[in-house]
């Protein structure tokens, strides 16, 4: 209803469209060195979106060209899909204790970045990974070492890194921070569809916000 709150609107998205914010997410997910909102909604629809192909599949003639035609975006789809949750889960394999302490710290209007299976799944990774430890590495250690903080000890995504881009949506005044010390931060306009290779941290809110889609 109009009182519902920001976080229940339905996505309301043409097939084509959701297959392409399937994919921008995708190739997103590939290229950021962080984690990046989980978007349950769209895996919701995407996966909906399937089993409705599927079921259209299974009524069409079978010799039909469009059926192989049908088939192969179906697989095309699942491909995206897979590859896109895979990595996922490896980074928060690889940056679990961030991953779950950043979704600890959130304020209640804020995204995401995990789905609630993801976030189970981490908690279980991060409590395997403290038992393997306590029971095997850290038993022959001497008592001032058993406790090991995993927040240190892990490395964090490095924001640092350089990511190519497309522009989507012009933007103004990006602030870009120098190289090396000599010289002075400044500020660049991106131009709608052009092209940057530009450090990640620089740009992570615009990916976040759609207006931009690493490549």
């Amino acid at each position: 209803g109009p009182d519902s709150d920001g976080g229940s609107e339905e996505l309301v998205l043409t097939p084509a469209q959701l297959i392409r914010s399937l994919e921008q997410a995708w190739l997103n997910e590939k290229f950021a060195p962080e984690l990046l909102e989980s978007k349950p909604e769209i895996i919701e629809c995407v996966v909906e979106q399937l089993d409705h192909m599927e079921a259209n599949l299974k009524r069409a003639k079978r010799e039909d060209l469009k059926v192989s035609v049908h088939r192969m975006e179906i697989e095309r789809i699942r491909y995206v899909l897979s590859s896109y949750l895979r990595c996922r889960l490896v980074k928060i394999e690889k940056f679990f204790p961030h991953v779950l302490e950043k979704e600890k710290s959130r304020t209640e209007g804020e995204p995401s970045i995990l789905s609630p299976e993801e976030f189970a799944f981490a908690k279980e990774y991060m409590a395997n990974t403290e038992t393997y430890l306590k029971n095997v590495a850290l038993k022959h250690m001497p008592p001032n070492l058993q406790k090991v903080s995993l927040l240190k000890s892990v490395p964090k995504p490095n924001l640092d890194s350089f990511v190519f881009l497309r522009v989507l949506e012009r933007q103004e005044n990006i602030l870009v921070e120098p190289e090396t010390d000599e010289q002075r931060e400044y500020t660049i306009d991106l131009e709608e569809g052009s092209q940057h290779l530009i450090r990640y941290k620089t740009i992570a809110p615009l990916v976040a916000s759609g207006a931009v889609q690493l490549i």
